[in-house]
């Protein structure tokens, strides 16, 4: 049964840029920068036939041009008990436009919606029992950086593996943006 989800796909210079921002805070579980990416939608795991379903009903997405992404700083998920910290994008509405596009087409198939509100990031390091004053610190002291910008040319359909930490990801499909 596979765990699947889409997200884009972040380029090796961007990914060598974030990965200078790991290390600093105790405890934390850092992200290998190889599995970093911009999830879209995750849809866990499901069946082999319901994997198909989902994997052509992606196909049949509306023609849309690639997406400028924008990565200008640092935060946090989980307030008092944070439970990552994540290098944030900015200027999201064509990021919000085909996730929202890929809500509608993943319900059509039997689907669930998605719970949790769409917030476009990259995760860095998740944590667990971490002081919130560690990472309020942390962020601080790091999480003003040149803005990175980036093209995506396409979204793609990932699968993971049940793991600590996350990763790692193997592309199942790909979906250009043209």
């Amino acid at each position: 049964m596979p765990r699947l989800f889409t997200g884009i796909e972040i380029p090796p210079e961007i990914a060598l840029a974030l990965s200078g921002f790991r290390g600093g805070i105790p405890g934390a579980r850092w992200v290998e920068p190889e599995n970093y990416h911009i999830t879209l939608r995750f849809i866990g795991d499901i069946d082999e036939r319901m994997a198909d379903d989902v994997t052509s009903i992606l196909g049949e997405r509306r023609q849309r041009a690639p997406i400028t992404i924008t990565i200008d700083g640092l935060d946090s998920f989980g307030g008092s008990k944070p439970r990552a910290v994540f290098a944030r994008t900015s200027g999201n509405g064509e990021l919000n436009d085909l996730q929202g596009e890929q809500e509608r087409l993943l319900r059509q198939v039997g689907l669930d919606a998605e719970a949790r509100k769409f917030t476009p990031h990259v995760t860095l390091a998740r944590l667990k029992h971490v002081s919130p004053v560690d990472v309020a610190h942390y962020i601080a002291t790091h999480g003003r950086f040149p803005k990175l910008t980036f093209t995506a040319q396409r979204f793609v359909l990932y699968s993971s593996r049940a793991s600590v930490g996350g990763g790692p990801y193997v592309i199942e499909a790909a979906y250009p943006l043209s």
